[in-house]
C-alpha cells in the first residue's frame, strides 16, 4: 500500500480509539504484522498488481465510506 493509504488507516484508528492489536484482533492479525502493514514492510497488495497499477500509473487510494 501507499502512504497515502497507510495514513488513512492510522486516522482512522486514531478516529476510532483502536490500537494495532485490536486492530489485529478485529481482521484476524497478530499485532507484529499490522505493525508491518502500517510501517509499509508487508502490503497486502499483490506485487503483481501493483505492478500493473504503476504501469498504468494508478494508484490505490482509501476514502472513507459513505454511510447509506
Amino acid at each position: 500500500m501507499n502512504e497515502q493509504v497507510r495514513r488513512a488507516v492510522r486516522e482512522r484508528m486514531q478516529e476510532q480509539g483502536l490500537t494495532q492489536t485490536e486492530l489485529g484482533e478485529l481482521v484476524g492479525m497478530a499485532q507484529p504484522n499490522v505493525q508491518r502493514l502500517l510501517a509499509g514492510r508487508v502490503g497486502a497488495v499483490p506485487e503483481s498488481w501493483q505492478r500493473v497499477l504503476d504501469a498504468l500509473g494508478l494508484e490505490l487510494v482509501a476514502v472513507p465510506r459513505k454511510e447509506a
